[in-house]
């Protein structure tokens, strides 16, 4: 079967293409270098940590039994592999434990993919600069996130996992820049990768296989870029094409003007927020909230008689099921586990993730304490606002206290600061880098644009865990 409709944004692939092939460093805003460097290194804390957990070592076990080429480092372990296969490590650990960087409005996490592709051809090929080393990074977040904001929130409610389908692109983008592709090759390489992307968000209720389409994007954009490399071809209408391409399979409202909306002078790098709790970010903003309520009004746990919590329709389809200890990313999703560690510690960290933690009966009771439910003035503000809530208490001896939070801690309208991302960063990664490495990641990240060779962060990272 063919289509005879027309393409849903003529030559948006090629467009698109187009410019990862041929912008330079030089074009790139400087607020844009400096929130990629920033991304940097919140996504190596990210990597270094998530390489520690049971779920990334399956996945480096499998990978190393295949004994291939050693020319890219497997983060914390001292050993290498192939390109293709130290990404799906790497980035399968970058998305392991749910802090890495988000981008709203694609709900991608480029960071998590983009990074690990780029070192790894920076390692094989040795020489690069900090300044090649960003522009490949630019490359795979600008064209990623346009690829997701252009499926739009349908491409989720239809069950897909962004990082796994959008997130595919970063990886094909990011690798075709790294392998000095040119445009024609750029082209085909998205149009390859479009055939590989996949990934279900049923996925998110108990599975190890979330964190995994991290690292099945990043390999598939690996492959794609290698293959185009080779004058393999690919859909070259991939994302436009009417039956059969990208937005017209994995989105029922696809809206493809967003594909190159303001290409070139709007960046979207530069809309790219960090994460201050481990969980999924569409709940962030409801447990600031409670945390604001609880603290403001010296409240205890056993204070609370109910808590009520008003969220986005998709925020509700995505973290409001009924929690069940079926284990660690399951609780990294759900609302109700997220404001129960948040009510009886206070953060919502890396040991309130712990597998012990998961069934602790204080959280399960506090739990059926919570009522959430899906707020209809949230969705009439628009998807900008996805992550907003609405909280209110209402405590045993009878008194009644709200708050209200409409960017979430961390998004570019509320953000973080750099030094929040660095305490972030030490916090993460103390336990997988030497305190000297701390240090020296730390500071060659901040001076990134000004490295005339990035070996030295490469080995850093790469080196086996103390």
């Amino acid at each position: 079967m063919s289509s005879s409709k027309p393409p849903l944004l003529a030559d948006a692939t090629r467009d698109l293409a187009a410019f990862a092939a041929s912008f330079q460093y030089e074009d790139i805003p400087a607020e844009v270098v400096s929130r990629i460097k920033t991304s940097v290194l919140d996504s190596i804390g990210c990597c270094v940590f998530g390489a520690t957990l049971p779920w990334t070592q399956s996945v480096q076990a499998m990978a190393e039994e295949e004994k291939a080429a050693p020319v890219a480092s497997i983060f914390g372990s001292g050993r290498k592999t192939s390109v293709a296969s130290a990404v799906l490590v790497n980035a399968t650990a970058g998305h392991a434990f749910e802090l890495d960087d988000i981008h709203k409005e694609s709900i991608v996490h480029p960071g998590s993919i983009a990074i690990p592709v780029a070192l790894a051809f920076a390692e094989r090929d040795g020489g690069w600069s900090g300044k090649r080393f960003i522009t490949a990074l630019v490359a795979g977040y600008e064209i990623g996130t346009r690829v997701g904001n252009a499926a739009t929130m349908s491409l989720f409610f239809r069950g897909f996992h962004p990082q796994g389908t959008s997130g595919a692109f970063v990886g094909a983008a990011t690798a075709g820049k790294s392998l000095g592709l040119n445009a024609g090759h750029m082209q085909h390489a998205l149009g390859i990768v479009g055939s590989q992307a996949g990934g279900l968000m049923a996925a998110q209720e108990g599975a190890m296989v979330k964190r995994f389409h991290s690292g099945r994007a990043a390999q598939s954009g690996v492959y794609s870029a290698l293959l185009a490399q080779k004058d393999f071809t690919g859909i070259t209408d991939v994302l436009e094409a009417a039956y059969g391409g990208y937005l017209s399979v994995y989105s029922d409202q696809p809206n493809a003007p967003r594909l190159t909306d303001g290409l070139g002078s709007e960046w979207e790098t530069g809309k790219v927020g960090y994460k201050p709790h481990a969980s999924v970010t569409s709940i962030h903003s409801a447990l600031d909230a409670l945390t604001h309520l609880m603290t403001t009004h010296k409240l205890k746990p056993d204070d609370i008689a109910k808590v009520q919590v008003g969220v986005s329709h998709m925020t509700f389809v995505h973290c409001a099921w009924d929690y069940k200890a079926q284990g660690v990313t399951a609780a990294q999703m759900n609302l109700y586990y997220g404001l129960a560690v948040i009510a009886h510690d206070g953060v919502a960290f890396v040991s309130q993730y712990k597998q012990e933690r998961l069934a602790d009966p204080k959280l399960l009771d506090f739990i059926t304490r919570i009522e959430a439910r899906a707020d209809p003035e949230i969705d009439a503000m628009g998807p900008a606002f996805r992550h907003a809530a609405n909280v209110t208490l209402q405590t045993r001896d009878g008194r009644s206290f709200s708050h209200q939070i409409l960017n979430r801690r961390g998004s570019p309208e509320n953000p973080l600061s750099p030094e929040d991302v660095e305490y972030k960063f030490r916090n993460v990664a103390e336990s997988c880098l030497s305190p000297e490495s701390l240090e020296r990641v730390v500071q060659l990240c901040a001076q990134l644009d000004k490295l005339d060779d990035i070996g030295e962060l490469i080995s850093l990272v790469g080196a086996p865990r103390p």
